[in-house]
């Protein structure tokens, strides 16, 4: 790192070596100077991580207010959470926080009122809290726990079997399992699930030149004689999920392409196996989500000519299989169904709050369920003949709350509900609706405490995603309620390449159209500060993953437009991203770079290669870590890096960089209070900077296209 420093106000960012690396793609010359960031563990890399480390830490132990708002995170983040139970044979199970534990622990109970047992506490698996849990599955009879387990936030799980009643472990222990479920055949010898065969070492892992394959592990066995139940290494992009059916009769696997939302459904017989693995819908021409069945009649919820989703069912009939629609599409969108209690129940998002009803298993309708308020409802899970089920709630002020719901009479009464250090009658939250670039109406969330003025110096948190037909709905979370403790508004629009309005909204904002999600993001920040909500400078955003993307791209868009940055796991380099980790698979959102029309759609808006020289960027920090193995840590090295290089102002920009941690909810407690004191303190330590000093208008500068 020794060919340029940089020092920007009273920042000296770390020296880092700009390769003289063009590449002709598809017939334009593309220049990635940073590409050895993409080399994780080599020494270069390493001493670049720990001086980027040494300055962002350096500056924020210097902020006047992050001691405060970590104390005050913690404070809020030290409630009860419960988990939706489950119940298998006479025992119920359901995860447990007591507050401030990094990870959930698993409790069971022998009936519902029964004692509370501590199953497994991963809390006592490492020292730093970075061992999670997940998926788990119990044997049907309550007796047996396949559960797995993964460290510093990684994708790959290691699967135990445990002992209800002594809590011990027995001898049993697979690896090499990613994106997989675990289900138990019901005579409690052995349970299904997928894995890869041992990968090469490394990040740059391709789930492509592997292949999933479905196995059968046989209790008490060596994972060595598992049993290959289905594969297909002529379409290494399959992604398989298993499930039995609850009488226990069939295989049920979910086929996926990646993360394409149209899949397939195969079906084998347990009770003839050596028939082999029926393709019972094959054609891949929708979305299909298995939601029960009652014999050989299986009910699916699919988007098959019905954008937003109806139930279907397809019986099997003399080899053949018939389909037929048991609940139309209406004009809420269908997001889950289960056949659970003997009913059929039916949950809708409704301009992105959630709508329950139920069914008979005809399809005849029987009503609606009043829910507690606008928010969003998940659970409902269970076995056509039991007599109640579980849901859970949540609103943007209120932590979730467990019901029990009779399946009888449809009423519901409180099961669980956390004790609370706030209260939330002192927020209030509103949905309003704006006009993107191309006149597309938009819904957006509006959070905040209540009395607050229209005066234009509010401090506003715009955050998003916009990907992937992933739906935005009311939920609890801590740190947006310290903002607001703190005066701000929090706004979250629900932007096309979700799936709040179906599948036509998903595709209007993926492949060639992902333009449209940040035009619609855009449109949300101008909208707050014409509407008089805050002003430029006041005005932050924020989002993780394909969240990351949306922010790197908006801010090169749109530099002028944001008084500070937190763009989070982000993939920004639009060109590369399929070349490492699970990223291949996200083509059916992103396009391929290798196609040379989608090449082009995914240039003109890569946030690496669009950051240009000579332009005051607004301040910026960037958040990563260094062992996630979804979204490559590479993404945010080198979009850091080329910012730093890139910018012209006194704006710091800077990157946080975790060490022993990953991607997703798994990250331990501790260490999300931490990161998010930073980026809050991050945020009103920009307050200071003088808007005057940060560039407006039309920047100048060039792109770094053939730089």
């Amino acid at each position: 790192m020794n060919d340029r420093s940089r020092e920007d106000g009273k920042l000296r960012y770390p020296r880092a070596r700009r390769q003289d690396l063009v590449e002709d793609l598809h017939g334009m010359p593309v220049a990635d100077p940073y590409r050895w960031l993409e080399e994780l563990d080599s020494d270069e890399t390493r001493e670049w991580i720990e001086a980027q480390n040494r300055l962002t830490f350096g500056y924020l132990e210097k902020l006047p207010r992050r001691v405060e708002i970590r104390k005050r995170l913690q404070e809020l983040w030290d409630y009860e959470r419960f988990g939706v139970p489950f119940r298998k044979g006479t025992r119920y199970f359901y995860f447990h926080n007591d507050g401030l534990q990094n990870q959930s622990p698993l409790y069971w109970s022998e009936g519902l009122e029964g004692e509370p047992r501590l199953l497994v506490d991963p809390n006592t698996l490492s020292t730093d809290g970075t061992v999670a849990i997940g998926p788990v599955a119990v044997s049907e009879d309550g007796k047996l726990l396949a559960y797995a387990v993964s460290s510093s936030g990684s994708d790959w799980r290691e699967v135990r079997v445990r002992e209800v009643d002594t809590g011990r472990d027995r001898e049993d222990h697979l690896k090499w399992m990613k994106f997989s479920t675990l289900s138990w055949t019901h005579d409690g010898r052995g349970f299904f699930y997928s894995r890869y065969d041992e990968p090469e070492e490394g990040l740059t892992y391709k789930g492509a030149n592997y292949f999933h394959k479905i196995y059968y592990h046989g209790l008490g066995s060596p994972q060595c004689e598992d049993t290959v139940v289905y594969e297909r290494p002529d379409r290494k992009e399959w992604l398989f999920h298993s499930s039995v059916t609850e009488d226990g009769r069939y295989l049920v696997v979910m086929v996926h392409s990646g993360t394409q939302r149209e899949n397939g459904v195969f079906l084998l017989d347990l009770e003839r196996p050596d028939a082999g693995m029926v393709e019972l819908l094959a054609e891949f021409d929708a979305e299909y989500v298995y939601a029960g069945n009652r014999g050989a009649l299986f009910y699916f919820l699919s988007d098959l000519e019905a954008p937003r989703r109806r139930v279907i069912t397809v019986g099997l009939e003399k080899g053949a299989c018939s389909l037929r629609t048991l609940i139309p599409e209406s004009g809420d969108v269908l997001e889950h169904a289960t056949l659970v209690g003997g009913r059929l129940v039916a949950c809708y998002l409704r301009d992105a709050c959630s709508a329950v009803r139920f069914f008979e298993p005809d399809g005849s309708a029987v009503g609606d369920l009043d829910l507690p308020g606008i928010g969003s409802v998940h659970g409902f899970g269970g076995r056509f003949d039991d007599p109640e089920t579980f849901f859970f709630y949540t609103s943007f002020s209120v932590p979730g709350s467990i019901y029990r719901l009779d399946m009888r009479s449809l009423r519901y009464a409180l099961f669980r509900e956390p004790e609370l250090g706030f209260d939330p009658e002192e927020y209030e939250t509103s949905q309003v609706f704006y006009s993107s670039k191309d006149g597309t109406r938009i819904p957006m969330f509006l959070c905040h405490g209540k009395g607050i003025e229209r005066n234009g110096e509010n401090r506003v948190l715009l955050t998003g995603y916009g990907g992937f037909g992933a739906s935005i709905t009311p939920g609890f979370s801590v740190p947006p309620l310290v903002w607001m403790e703190m005066g701000g508004i929090v706004a979250r629009p629900n932007l096309r390449g979700g799936g709040e309005y179906g599948t036509e909204w998903h595709d209007a904002g993926r492949l060639s159209n992902k333009q449209n999600v940040f035009d619609d993001f855009i449109a949300a920040a101008e909208w707050l500060i014409s509407e008089g909500y805050t002003k430029r400078a006041n005005l932050a955003i924020s989002g993780g993953s394909n969240g990351g993307l949306l922010i790197g791209a908006c801010m090169t868009q749109r530099p002028d437009l944001f008084g500070a940055c937190l763009p989070d796991v982000g993939v920004m380099d639009m060109l590369r991203f399929h070349r490492f980790t699970i990223g291949w698979a996200w083509t059916s959102d992103y396009g391929s770079p290798d196609d040379p029309e989608q090449f082009r759609a995914l240039l003109a808006y890569s946030p690496y290669h669009n950051l240009r020289r000579g332009v005051c960027y607004p301040p910026t920090l960037v958040t990563t870590a260094d062992h996630d193995d979804r979204v490559f840590p590479a993404h945010s090295f080198k979009f850091a890096a080329e910012l730093q290089h890139a910018q012209t102002c006194g704006n710091p920009v800077l990157i946080r960089i975790e060490t022993r941690a990953g991607h997703g909810a798994s990250t331990p407690v501790s260490k999300r209070i931490e990161a998010w004191a930073d980026k809050w303190a991050f945020v009103m330590g920009t307050q200071h900077l003088s808007p005057d000093a940060m560039t407006r208008g039309e920047p100048a500068g060039e792109s770094r296209v053939g730089d």
